[in-house]
């Protein structure tokens, strides 16, 4: 008799509405599932009826001696079993296929969400627990439509049928089966939530010390350069440790189910036999009777521990069902633009008509046309990524078309906040921010972001070619305009001398690349796209100086006649700028050129001269 290890999740805080969305999931498929069903009966029953023809096949055949009539009985629960087998068959791979059709679609819905949510709901959840919905909880859902659904049903029928069919046979005899039922059931449920509580405790203690070697072995060099493996050693020991404990606990009571069950079934059979053997010998019964009695008393054990871990199985799997609703309830990223971006020309009259190609305009929803210029200007905004903390204030600015807007100051002071801004990846609280004299909230986001190019100091590459990762910028761009773009990059140099050039595979967000390549292929990236606005932060912050004069003569070629911003750390970098902000505090204290900005020997002239570092 074999036992399942309690899971580890809570059970659902909304049961009911829970299973009704699962419900609603499975509503596409409730043929497929009624067929389950009913082949779950079916096979349920042939196994339960089969049993209790014992009765007629002894009485009927076995006793009189009629041979003739016993092979045709047997012919006949041959064949009702092998329905029965049939059955099971049958549901088994019908099941499979339904249940995999359901998550499939769960997580298309599901990944289908997250691409809406906004910036700020993955700033408030980590990566682990926004995968751990993919994996963990969808993979709970499945392990339950895959299983628990059918042996819940299965369960169900076999207890119900097996102790209907003690009562026919023999209902003064039942009362001691049930006896021993309810005690077992009774031991089922301690020992369950007793080894369920251990079972939290393991799997947060094995959380824990996965994380700690994760982290030993991504700091490896520092562990090493501190001397720290030995204190690192003892931290592994105690939590080692803590994990034995837990788990030792849990699989104590966990453990003690199986041989406790089946130690009481058997003990039950043994009573059971005794007393009817007693029950033949003084008339009360007879062997016809008791043959398939004691068969139901020894099966009786396992459909209704089956009953009771399934049970527990599929809560827990409404608890991940639970976890992804909740994640599918989050408002997606709000976007009430009507303005679109589409690509224009003047007329014979002067006026903007739409083509096929041509110049990037704004189109409103009355039809006319604007064309993009670049002209981006903040008036008086205000912004917080939580409302008890201001990190701009009052923070006004333009970029006249074709500008390079350079912005400098210390680490958090809201230069890269600026920028989420443009890019609408968070709304502001006041003020106004127009994009060729349009408001920003007017312009939808996906049009908004398609004139953009931005360039961060985080590069993250896609598995897949060095090509592929190029074309990301503009997944129509052509191998030569790929090519083109890695050139005005500075990348071409360094992906031809890889063994596969373009074709070369990157895996692991790049890992067999330097930091600088990498950042090489994101400004690629940007400039296979060739937007109408670009936006650099910290692009070159991890690529030496001499190549970073000639990505800036390449960039210099490629910004021509657009409008640029800027964030860097290298004021070398921006003397050129049309504009230069210098930001602290979340305000703008200084703004000029360079010459101009040198001259009011403020902030900005000490950075310059050494005076003042950027922290």
């Amino acid at each position: 008799m074999a036992l399942a290890k309690p899971m580890s999740y809570k059970r659902p805080k909304d049961l009911k509405g829970t299973l009704l969305r699962l419900l609603r999931h499975l509503g596409a498929h409730k043929l497929s599932l009624a067929a389950v069903a009913v082949m779950v009966v079916l096979s349920s029953m042939a196994n339960i009826l089969g049993t209790y023809l014992l009765r007629p096949v002894i009485r009927n055949f076995i006793e009189p001696g009629d041979i003739a009539g016993l092979g045709r009985m047997v012919l006949k629960m041959a064949a009702m079993y092998g329905v029965g087998a049939l059955c099971t068959l049958g549901y088994n791979q019908l099941m499979v296929r339904t249940a995999q059709q359901v998550v499939a679609q769960i997580r298309r819905d599901l990944f289908l969400h997250t691409q809406t949510l906004p910036l700020q709901y993955f700033d408030c959840h980590t990566h682990g627990e926004l995968m751990s919905h993919f994996t963990n909880d969808v993979d709970a859902v499945s392990e339950a439509l895959n299983n628990s659904f059918t042996l819940l049903i299965q369960s169900f029928v076999m207890v119900t049928g097996t102790i209907t069919m003690l009562l026919v046979l023999d209902p003064q005899l039942t009362l001691i089966v049930l006896f021993f039922l309810i005690l077992m059931f009774l031991f089922i449920l301690y020992s369950s939530r007793s080894s369920k509580k251990y079972f939290h405790q393991q799997q947060a203690c094995l959380a824990d010390l996965n994380g700690f070697v994760e982290e030993m072995v991504a700091g490896q060099k520092v562990e090493k350069i501190f001397n720290h493996e030995a204190a690192d050693y003892e931290a592994f020991c105690k939590k080692n440790e803590a994990l034995r404990r837990a788990g030792t606990r849990a699989v104590s009571y966990s453990g003690m189910m199986v041989p406790t069950v089946v130690s009481l079934s058997y003990f039950n059979y043994a009573v059971s036999a005794c007393v009817g053997g007693l029950f033949v010998l003084s008339g009360l019964t007879d062997i016809a009777s008791l043959s398939p009695y004691l068969v139901y008393v020894r099966q009786s054990a396992m459909p209704m521990n089956q009953l009771t871990q399934q049970a527990n199985f599929f809560l827990s799997a409404l608890s991940g069902a639970e976890r992804i609703f909740r994640m599918m309830d989050e408002e997606p990223e709000v976007d009430q633009g009507e303005i679109t971006l589409v690509r224009g020309e003047r007329d014979e009259t002067g006026a903007w008509r739409e083509t096929a190609d041509g110049a990037f305009a704004w189109k409103r929803p009355d039809g006319t046309l604007t064309p993009l210029r670049g002209d981006v200007r903040f008036q008086n905004v205000r912004f917080g990524y939580v409302p008890e903390k201001t990190v701009l204030r009052d923070v006004s600015l333009y970029a006249k078309p074709g500008q390079k807007i350079a912005f400098v100051g210390s680490t958090g002071a809201g230069k890269t906040t600026i920028i989420n801004l443009i890019t609408r990846f968070y709304e502001i609280d006041q003020g106004s921010i127009t994009y060729d004299g349009l408001d920003l909230r007017e312009i939808r986001k996906a049009d908004l972001r398609r004139s953009l190019s931005v360039v961060v100091q985080d590069t993250h590459l896609f598995t897949g070619t060095i090509a592929d990762n190029i074309r990301y910028g503009r997944l129509d761009a052509t191998d030569e305009e790929v090519r083109e773009a890695a050139v005005l990059a500075n990348a071409d140099s360094f992906i031809r001398r890889l063994p596969d050039g373009y074709d070369t595979m990157l895996v692991g967000d790049g890992d067999n690349l330097s930091q600088g390549q990498r950042q090489l292929l994101a400004i690629a990236r940007a400039a296979v796209a060739r937007p109408p606005v670009f936006i650099l932060d910290e692009a070159t912050s991890s690529i030496d100086t001499r190549t970073e004069k000639l990505i800036e003569r390449g960039l210099d070629r490629l910004m021509e006649g657009r409008t640029v911003f800027v964030i860097a750390h290298r004021l070398s970098t921006v003397r050129d700028a049309n504009a230069i902000m210098v930001v602290e505090g979340g305000e703008i204290i200084e703004r000029g050129d360079h010459e101009e900005l040198l001259s009011q020997r403020g902030r900005y002239f000490q950075l310059y001269t050494g005076q003042a570092e950027l922290s």
